[in-house]
């Protein structure tokens, strides 16, 4: 039996589409339900997150996860993804080199429990679709939804994810954040940022609704504000 969005949990965004803001990080998840199958974008932090998201998705999907885009190599994306079993996976081309030992490290720098750390890098789950350009994802009734390389930027290896509608929703990873400034770690590329979200907005133009890895949806307006914040920074 389905339950409504809200009950769930999931804010909606667009017809059949919503997003998730999780505690601790604050890491928005988002969830495009068609007619065949079932996407989630992003895994959340841990295993147990991970599954409350494929939980909470099912109940209002009706049906299992099929498939699960992760934005970027960040342990508050990608640690929950072995809880989505039988979920075909999508990254980045290089997403996949990322040392699970590395994101392990980070996740208990950043205070995740170091047992809950250790089981989701042993478990950690490679993308099986590497994305290089462009792929487009077809969820059945006519909703076909594109997965788009657009780093790098915030991290080497960035993908988009485009769910066409009225509006358009584009979701960014943390391409884009609201909730704090952009967060430019060790593994990001500052000085091509501002093109990737050059990118991100030729995707969804000025009227789509994008949903950033942290904080509230913005629209284009924010998206290209952001950009010059980043190219002043950094230059690009």
């Amino acid at each position: 039996m389905t339950v409504t969005w809200e009950e769930a949990g999931w804010d909606r965004v667009a017809p059949g589409v919503g997003r998730c803001r999780l505690p601790g990080w604050d890491c928005t998840v988002g969830l495009v339900v068609g007619a065949d199958r079932v996407l989630v974008v992003d895994a959340g932090s841990s295993l147990a997150e991970g599954a409350l998201l494929r939980a909470r998705a099912e109940e209002v999907a009706g049906g299992r996860v099929t498939d699960l885009a992760l934005t970027h190599a960040h342990f508050d994306h990608v640690f929950g993804a072995a809880a989505f079993p039988g979920a075909e996976v999508y990254g980045a081309v290089g997403l996949e080199t990322v040392p699970a030992e590395e994101l392990r490290a980070d996740a208990v720098r950043h205070g995740l429990a170091a047992e809950e750390a250790a089981e989701a890098a042993r478990r950690l789950v490679r993308p099986g679709h590497l994305v290089s350009g462009e792929r487009t994802l077809d969820l059945g009734g006519g909703l076909r939804v594109l997965l788009a390389n657009v780093g790098p930027g915030h991290t080497a290896h960035d993908l988009a994810v485009l769910v066409p509608g009225s509006p358009e929703t584009v979701f960014c990873g943390d391409l884009v954040e609201e909730s704090g400034e952009p967060q430019a770690g060790p593994d990001a590329v500052p000085a091509r940022w501002p093109a990737a979200l050059d990118r991100l907005l030729a995707l969804g133009g000025e009227d789509a609704r994008y949903v950033p890895g942290h904080g509230a949806v913005v629209d284009a307006a924010y998206v290209r504000a952001q950009r010059d914040a980043l190219a002043a920074r950094y230059g690009g």
